[in-house]
């Protein structure tokens, strides 16, 4: 199987000089699990951090993040690729980019300074000039959406819980699950607690080996919106995350615009990266800062909340900070990677969606986990400081990832994409 492998140029401190080819297996095999090998580079790029595919047009879409720019790259063959037009504008730091299911439109996200930008695609998958979508507005600031307040921190508030009391959640802290598991909390019982807030660590976990945060601001410091992620859900519905703010954002497509619909916030510096849709109708968010994954979903009126979450396990340390997250082939797990300690944490999915727990966690294999997906029973792994790119084996029924089966040197990768 083949994919495309973004990477850091030396204008981001890295060594890569564009988008390389990756084999895992044989070229037009569907599984990942054979030997690995990088063999060559698809087209020169300046720091390629984040590569979409867009099948329909043989286009691939790079976000060129030290240039700020965004770029078509058009296939002319197996394993290379052309530039399709000129780079086009989107933002500081602009770290990822998506494709929308009919093809027609691109989203870049910009980790330096919050913008959301939506892009026209033409039939044959050219960039057309760019909208930027209404910057985020801190929750914390005054004046902000929802005050100081998160939406978890909301929703225990409904039904009389003080999570400060109880050193749950709250500003500058560990994040909701960081400090204490909820089951054994008095007056948290799993499921039965605000709405269905649960499926943490049990309360007799060693509390000093949870999470920890990763650069928290605190209260009183000036917070900056950095865009991290778009996904495109059902129903015309875009989300995308700000890290900086800690909300994940609905939006719709709307005359070629991005038109708001809400917010939805998280605990203070817990730092939304990266989602997952799942085909429950649960949208799961991983946070890099208090390395936890909370699951959303819309309620009766139609508006997103946080339903459930959990820390990605005990295992975490102070210093570790949460990366990609990727679901199972059948949807039954969660895998996110965690920079620092370098490992492979396994969450698992239960219920109708909205309940999660932590498994294990188990070593990446590589030194910074930058990016990972699951191809059937293989997990391949990026490791953006080691330079190198993993498979791991799945086990089908634990869900949990083995030692690594196959290796090969890849430059400062950042982004595994299939190419299809």
């Amino acid at each position: 199987m083949r994919f495309l492998v973004g990477g850091y140029s030396a204008d981001s401190g890295g060594i890569a000089t564009g988008i390389g080819v990756l084999l895992a297996g044989e070229p037009d095999s569907g599984s990942a699990a054979g030997p690995l090998a990088v063999v060559g580079e698809a087209v020169s790029a300046s720091s390629p951090s984040w590569v979409s595919w867009n099948e329909g047009t043989d286009v691939a879409y790079a976000t060129l993040e030290a240039e700020g720019t965004v770029r078509a790259f058009r296939r002319i063959g197996e394993d290379r690729f052309a530039p399709l037009g000129d780079a086009v504008e989107a933002g500081e730091a602009v770290c990822h980019v998506a494709v929308s299911p009919d093809g027609g439109t691109l989203v870049a996200t910009c980790w330096g300074d919050g913008r959301v930008v939506r892009y026209p695609l033409t039939s044959d998958g050219r960039i057309g000039r760019p909208s930027f979508a209404p910057a985020a507005v801190d929750p914390s600031a005054p004046g902000g959406v929802t005050g100081a307040v998160s939406d978890v921190e909301a929703a225990a508030a409904e039904v009389g819980i003080d999570l400060a009391a109880l050193g749950l959640g709250g500003r500058g802290d560990a994040g909701l699950f960081g400090g204490r598991g909820l089951d054994g909390v008095a007056g948290l019982d799993g499921m039965a607690s605000f709405g269905g807030m649960g499926g943490g660590v049990s309360g007799d976990a060693d509390a000093a080996a949870l999470t920890g945060p990763v650069d928290r601001p605190e209260p009183a410091e000036e917070r900056v919106s950095r865009a991290h992620q778009t996904v495109f859900l059902t129903g015309g519905l875009v989300a995308t995350s700000d890290l900086g703010f800690d909300l994940v954002r609905f939006w719709r497509l709307v005359d070629g615009r991005l038109q708001p619909l809400h917010d939805v916030s998280l605990p203070y510096g817990s730092g939304p990266r990266h989602m997952v849709w799942h085909p429950s109708g649960h949208l799961y968010v991983v946070t890099e800062y208090s390395c936890e994954v909370f699951a959303l979903a819309r309620d009766e009126a139609g508006r997103w909340r946080v339903v459930s979450g959990a820390p990605l396990g005990a295992g975490t340390l102070a210093g570790d900070s949460a990366a990609e997250l990727a679901p199972s082939r059948d949807g039954a797990f969660l895998y996110a990677g965690v920079r620092g300690s370098n490992t492979i944490a396994v969450v698992a999915v239960r219920g109708a969606g909205e309940t999660l727990a932590p498994v294990a966690l188990v070593e990446a294999g590589v030194d910074w986990p930058r990016h990972h997906l699951v191809v059937r029973d293989t997990l391949l792994v990026a490791g953006e400081r080691s330079d190198d790119v993993v498979s791991l084996t799945l086990d089908i029924r634990s869900g949990v990832p083995g030692r690594v089966r196959h290796r090969t040197s890849a430059p400062s990768p950042t982004c595994l994409t299939p190419l299809v």
